[in-house]
């Protein structure tokens, strides 16, 4: 179970700012459990029982989704051409959602929604190189030199990706195209497409399949179901 900082929950909570939380707590108006806290850093799981000046605080109700994206919508919470937005099919949660970084409006798959911003932070941080996973339809076939270039990373607008992997899933030489899986572990705009187009082929079709441990497993386009607090502390272990 993930541990947070004491000042950061009060802070969260609405009570007050992390630095006054932080006055509040080595003044010794803060309890956890019914015991009185001054050390600062002192770290609380999601169950603590926790009270400013003797009045329980309420804790911020977080929740991540699982959500398999359809193709053809867009991943904002609104759109000005009037197009249909993942936020759509969230209209009876209670809570605002967003997504965790972006498909394009044509890319269908896995896609986290959720209102943990810490956990979007974290998991959208460069440093922290989460595992993606798509299967891309691709015109031709790719050839021994340029999965080499995929695999060691290719220039695309201005910069190099770090290095992928590929794997050949189906080939159709009569239509000549390809299935392939493609492993990154970036998020640039386009990057899937551009990578393929650096190489010299055209993506068809494209969907994302996993995301670092999580897959799409029963779920059907349009649908999601939320993440158990032992899957989202999984997903916090990135740090």
């Amino acid at each position: 179970m993930a541990l947070e900082r004491l000042q950061k929950v009060i802070a969260e909570a609405g009570i007050a700012s992390r630095r006054k939380a932080e006055k509040m707590i080595v003044a010794g108006r803060v309890r956890v459990d019914g015991q009185v806290i001054t050390k600062l850093g002192t770290k609380v799981d999601s169950f603590s029982n926790i009270t400013v000046d003797d009045e329980p605080i309420e804790r911020a109700s977080l929740h991540t989704f699982l959500f398999y994206k359809p193709r053809g919508v867009v991943s904002t919470a609104s759109d000005d051409k009037g197009r249909k937005t993942v936020v759509d099919y969230f209209a009876d949660i209670p809570y605002r959602l967003y997504p965790i970084g972006r498909l394009d409006y044509d890319t269908s798959g896995l896609l986290l929604m959720t209102n943990d911003g810490e956990l979007a932070n974290l998991l959208m941080h460069p440093k922290n190189k989460v595992a993606k996973v798509y299967v891309a339809k691709i015109s031709g076939h790719l050839l021994p030199e340029e999965i080499n270039k995929l695999t060691h990373g290719v220039e695309i607008d201005h910069y190099k990706t770090a290095p992928a992997k590929v794997k050949i899933i189906r080939s159709d030489k009569a239509k000549n195209t390809q299935i392939v899986q493609l492993t990154i572990h970036e998020g640039h705009y386009h990057q899937v497409k551009e990578m393929f187009k650096a190489v010299n082929h055209r993506v068809e079709k494209l969907a994302r399949e996993r995301y670092s441990f999580l897959d799409l497993h029963s779920l059907t386009s349009g649908q999601y179901r939320e993440l158990s607090h032992a899957e989202v502390d999984r997903l916090k272990q990135v740090d």
